[in-house]
């Protein structure tokens, strides 16, 4: 099991997530997290760039949405419901990632399709 360190220690646009005593960036957990669904890391990358907290600990927000949150930028306004209802806080790392993969689960990719022209290039096989 994967705990982030508290309190969130800021490396540059990462954060350190502490592992069986070896430290992991978000990039590194992200990527290993969906490393099944290689695609998922990569609108990580573009959405987010990786990054789920400020460098003050707060969560990322989008900048044309301020209702999107987080590494996967789940909008608030669309999803925050769903997520209680599964138990789900979109506002943790572990919380967004694992939305994310229930929301691609059920639609694919469609809800990251405004950033595609960076992470759909290469991936015209996946869903």
């Amino acid at each position: 099991m994967l705990v982030i360190s508290s309190p969130l220690p800021a490396i540059g646009n990462e954060v350190e997530i502490a592992s069986f005593g070896k430290a992991k960036t978000v990039q590194e957990y992200v990527t290993e997290y969906y490393e099944n669904v290689p695609v998922m890391a990569e609108i990580a990358r573009c959405e987010s760039q990786f990054r789920h907290y400020d460098s003050d600990g707060d969560i990322i927000r989008g900048k044309v949405n301020n209702l999107d949150v987080g590494v996967m930028q789940i909008n608030e306004y669309y999803h925050i419901d769903t997520a209680d209802r599964l138990n789900i806080d979109l506002h943790t790392l572990d919380g967004n990632l694992e939305y994310a993969l229930s929301l691609y689960n059920r639609e694919g990719t469609q809800p990251w399709s405004a950033s595609k022209k960076c992470w759909g290039g290469n991936l015209l096989a996946l869903k």
